[in-house]
């Protein structure tokens, strides 16, 4: 479940190894990049980390990181 806090929507994911962790990255990096909105985020091997909010709109959350964040969920098998 996405946390939001500090005017950020935060989520943790863990994968079996990094292959997969940068696969994931990689997928949400192509629909971040269409929706012109880029994720703050880190990867250590098996886990990655992301921060959204919108610089646009002064920092805070909206829509459009609501948006992205559902999109995110589908290409995490065990996001639900």
């Amino acid at each position: 479940m996405w946390k939001e806090e500090d005017n950020k929507l935060y989520k943790k994911f863990e994968f079996k190894n990094f292959s997969e962790a940068f696969a994931f990255m990689t997928r949400v990096a192509l629909v971040a990049e269409k929706m012109d909105h880029h994720p703050l985020w880190t990867n250590v091997y098996n886990k990655v980390e992301i921060w959204l909010n919108t610089h646009d709109a002064g920092d805070v959350v909206t829509d459009k990181d609501r948006k992205l964040s559902n999109l995110i969920d589908g290409f995490y098998p065990s996001a639900k």
